[in-house]
């Protein structure tokens, strides 16, 4: 096989403001690679089939001496993000052609790496048949957060109520869901009537645009409220729920959830809502995802792909055609502009 154009989406200049394509990020097509001979030192040669546009994007777009959860990307080099791919040669024993993979790989048509294990890379089987996007959606990390949060943190009881804000999201719509399966009241918010009637077909007891309705008027009206999940994402890290529980109840019975503004919790957490964590007896946790994956990633996916696949599970994509375009697509979802998990479809297996 001849030499084959191995493109790539480059980080050039940090944005000040919304990343501008073409500019912050470059869509670059100088870099060839010989497919059937380029050494693999031992490696795994990779093609890019899917690739995940999430928020976080923009905080990676720093300075690298700014310390954060997630590192800055690399000026002039190729973005990374979670992705899929599928194994086209191997020399190592982790992994033979064919196989796919998901993780963290580097935005271009092809990659390659030195084993899987140290690159935090792992091997999948598609048993369901599902379409390829849906592992970087509600079978990736999106999926993976709500899941494991739920999991961890949330210590529901059936007859429990739940609000999720951000509802309609990939995090949010798939939390909606796992409440319902384990009995709860779910109330959810989003901001338009599209986003609202997602949330009802996800099974939302109570659905309304925060934009249209006062929240706390809402959660008045149909709370109290014993939990309140906040997908959100903040500071560069991958994708964040935050998960506050009512532990403890008032004479009155259970309070209503004091209102967190988004995007950074810690904007909320002024002395007189540290005094209502305290009065109220609330748990709060954050995390990352990847910390909880080694206790709850078996779990997942034995779970979650079968409900997907039969419908039950409910999730909304959209699919954009062509690595070129993760620039606009970052911007689209950095402005709100998508109207669903944002997936780029590289190329076909």
């Amino acid at each position: 096989m001849s030499e084959v154009t191995n493109g790539r989406v480059v980080f050039k200049s940090i944005p000040e403001a919304y990343p501008i394509p073409g500019e912050n990020i470059v869509y670059d097509t100088s870099e060839k690679i010989d497919l059937d001979n380029v050494p693999l030192n031992g490696g795994i040669l990779l093609k890019t089939l899917e690739v995940s546009v999430d928020p976080y994007m923009r905080g990676r777009m720093r300075d690298a001496s700014i310390e954060s959860y997630a590192p800055a990307f690399h000026l002039n080099e190729s973005i990374d993000g979670f992705g899929v791919a599928v194994v086209v040669r191997s020399e190592s024993s982790e992994a033979k052609k064919g196989d796919y993979v998901y993780g963290m790989i580097q935005y271009q048509n092809y990659n390659i790496v030195k084993d899987l294990k140290s690159t935090n890379l792992s091997k999948f089987v598609n048993s369901e048949n599902l379409p390829l996007s849906t592992y970087v959606g509600v079978l990736g990390m999106p999926g993976k957060t709500a899941f494991m949060a739920w999991r961890e943190y949330s210590k529901a009881k059936k007859g429990e109520t739940a609000f999720v804000s951000t509802g309609a999201g990939p995090v949010g719509s798939l939390v909606i869901q796992l409440a319902k399966m384990d009995g709860l009241k779910v109330i959810g918010s989003a901001g338009s009537a599209d986003k609202v009637q997602f949330m009802k077909e996800c099974g939302a007891d109570v659905a309304f645009n925060y934009k249209k309705e006062n929240v706390a008027d809402v959660l008045k009206r149909e709370g109290p409220i014993d939990m309140r999940a906040l997908p959100f994402n903040y500071s560069g890290v991958p994708r964040q729920l935050t998960m506050l529980k009512v532990t403890g109840t008032t004479s009155a019975g259970r309070p209503s959830m004091p209102r967190l503004r988004l995007p950074g919790l810690m904007d909320d957490l002024s002395n007189a809502n540290l005094f209502q964590v305290v009065s109220k007896s609330l748990s709060i946790h954050g995390f990352i995802t990847g910390r909880l994956e080694a206790k709850h990633n078996e779990d997942f996916y034995k779970t979650i792909p079968p409900l997907v696949a039969n419908g039950t599970i409910k999730h909304q994509e959209q699919v954009f055609h062509g690595l070129e375009k993760v620039g606009d697509v970052i911007l689209a979802v950095q402005k709100g502009e998508n109207t669903a998990k944002a997936v780029v479809h590289v190329a076909d297996a």
